[in-house]
């Protein structure tokens, strides 16, 4: 088995059901946390849902703004702080090319980060295919190169842009 993907469902047809891969990613951190003696307070619980609101990046200044709207004011620190913990726990994965987040659909089991990001519609998929990390450690392997961190972002168009007849917004 190659690893799971959210792909499917990322870019998926109209009739996907969003709220329910935010009750699972909420339902998924609780376990994981409680498990882990690790405290899900309710401000991360929030900020976790945000995350999960769709399934294009969110920044940071994004989520405080939503934060603000919703009636739970916070300051940036708090935000951020909120951020770290979710990174820790493996609840969140960190796009680095956007400096935004999306919520891990495996956060179970640790693992690098691989991304479908789309140029059109800016939704984010992760793609946890252990083939494409072997093939890297062998690499770094192969000339003693020891690897702390990994994210890999692809960019492109999901088959929903591409049907529209879109052209990426950047010129890569």
């Amino acid at each position: 088995m190659a690893g799971k993907s959210n792909a499917r469902a990322v870019f998926a047809a109209a009739d996907h059901d969003h709220d329910h891969c935010i009750d699972s990613a909420l339902d998924a951190a609780s376990g994981l946390c409680a498990r882990r003696g690790a405290r899900l307070t309710a401000q991360r619980r929030r900020v976790l849902a945000l995350v999960w609101r769709s399934h294009a990046p969110q920044g940071a200044y994004a989520i405080l703004a939503t934060l603000h709207r919703d009636g739970h004011p916070a300051a940036p620190p708090t935000v951020y702080r909120a951020l770290d913990f979710l990174l820790a726990q493996g609840l969140i994965h960190r796009i680095e090319s956007l400096n935004a987040f999306v919520g891990c659909p495996t956060p179970d089991t640790p693992h690098p980060g691989h991304f479908l990001i789309c140029d059109g519609c800016g939704a984010a998929a992760e793609v946890n295919d252990r083939r494409i990390g072997a093939a890297i450690r062998r690499s770094a392997g192969d000339v003693g190169f020891r690897i702390e961190r990994q994210t890999i972002e692809l960019r492109g168009l999901c088959p929903e842009c591409q049907g529209t007849g879109q052209e990426p917004a950047h010129g890569d």
